[in-house]
């Protein structure tokens, strides 16, 4: 057992977990889906992309939750179809003992979240145990990598801290297919960022794509197997994660490599993959494939797939956002964002999107989302 501030300085140390890192040519499974058959897509799209050769059934699997919003907007967070579909297909493949993975962040409380993207309706449904990564029994554990980090070790001198839950359990990511303000488009790397770090995650932001291959680094040492299932049923394009417009795509994805799924939905979304630099980086660090030409896509031919999503676009607050990390207002980071002060950025995010964005924008585009049928799916349970 592992207590806080212990260190976990190498993977023999974990139960059961080894050197997971991507062999050979990887599999992105891409399957067509409807409200009628999600349950039974999302098992075939797991199928298809490997996962019982890729996770042990007899290893506890976590599923971590993507909450972008406390709120309910389509594509913004894990759908509850997603969630339900992999809970099923896991268990009729043998997968029994299933642990969801929630997280908090400084303007998201996980608890709320859970509860109005319906995440908790599926869990209480499906009797699926929960842990809430900011709160009891969770625990968070000093941990010193094998590989080399990129920013980690600057960003937290201190040393790195990981959650003690996750050592030696497989883990599946669930993101949602949507750009983003910050890394052009977001999915299964960008997922681990909410369960890996603690709240002052915003501190790696100036270098999130670096931070995003760290940690990707981290999960191949820590969990004995790692796997993602990406839903595109609703998918956003806009400034992302929150403030998007959503478009049907009627879309999931599957893979047991997380640099592949990323670069194979960059690129339906219409991104060049190796251009967004978390997904060159990982793949020139070996973590994984992000040539879409030496990835087996199987299910759907995406050949001529091109959603022209717009990729950065910006929001008042994330505009301001870049004025610190990357604009004149660098030099004051550490004053703005590591001090007391940090907690207007964050009232400043809550007034914007939670009041102006949300009353202006986002609940008309709700309530239209609402009349379609995953709409109506959603406010099935």
């Amino acid at each position: 057992m592992v207590t806080p501030g212990d260190p976990i300085s190498r993977t023999e140390e974990l139960p059961g977990v080894q050197a997971n890192r991507p062999g050979g040519r990887p599999t992105v499974a891409v399957v067509a889906t409807r409200p009628e058959t999600v349950f039974d897509d999302m098992q075939r799209v797991m199928e298809l992309a490997g996962v019982t050769q890729h996770l042990d059934s007899d290893t506890a699997t976590l599923l971590k939750i993507n909450i972008s919003w406390q709120h309910w907007y389509p594509g913004c967070s894990t759908s509850p179809w997603q969630l339900e579909g992999v809970i099923r297909g896991l268990r009729n493949l043998g997968y029994q003992n299933l642990i969801g993975a929630h997280n908090g962040t400084v303007v998201v409380d996980s608890f709320e979240g859970e509860e109005k993207n319906k995440h908790k309706a599926v869990q209480d449904k499906l009797s699926l145990p929960v842990l809430h990564l900011d709160s009891p029994p969770n625990k968070w554990v000093q941990f010193k990598p094998k590989e080399k980090m990129l920013v980690l070790d600057d960003i937290f001198p201190e040393g790195i801290q990981i959650p003690e839950s996750f050592a030696g359990k497989n883990i599946i990511q669930l993101p949602t297919m949507k750009t983003h303000v910050f890394t052009t488009m977001t999915g299964a790397m960008k997922n681990a960022f909410g369960g890996l770090l603690h709240r002052k995650r915003h501190w790696t932001h100036s270098v999130i794509h670096e931070t995003l291959v760290d940690l990707l680094a981290i999960q191949q040492e820590i969990h004995p197997g790692v796997f993602a299932v990406m839903d595109g049923t609703f998918a956003g394009d806009g400034p992302g994660p929150r403030a998007m417009r959503w478009h049907i795509k009627n879309r999931i994805l599957a893979s047991a490599d997380q640099v592949a799924i990323d670069a194979v939905a960059a690129k339906m979304m219409g991104f060049d993959p190796m251009s967004i630099k978390f997904i060159r980086l990982a793949h020139e660090r070996g973590l994984g494939c992000g040539d879409v030409s030496k990835i087996d896509v199987v299910g759907e031919d995406i050949s001529q797939v091109n959603w022209g999503f717009t990729g950065v676009e910006n929001t008042f607050a994330s505009r301001g956002q870049k004025l610190i990390y990357w604009g004149p207002l660098k030099p004051l980071e550490n004053f703005l964002l590591r001090s007391p002060l940090v907690g207007l950025s964050y009232l400043a995010s809550n007034l914007y999107h939670n009041g102006y964005w949300l009353k202006t924008k986002g609940r008309s585009r709700i309530k239209e989302a609402l009349k379609t049928e995953w709409g109506e799916l959603f406010k099935s349970y």
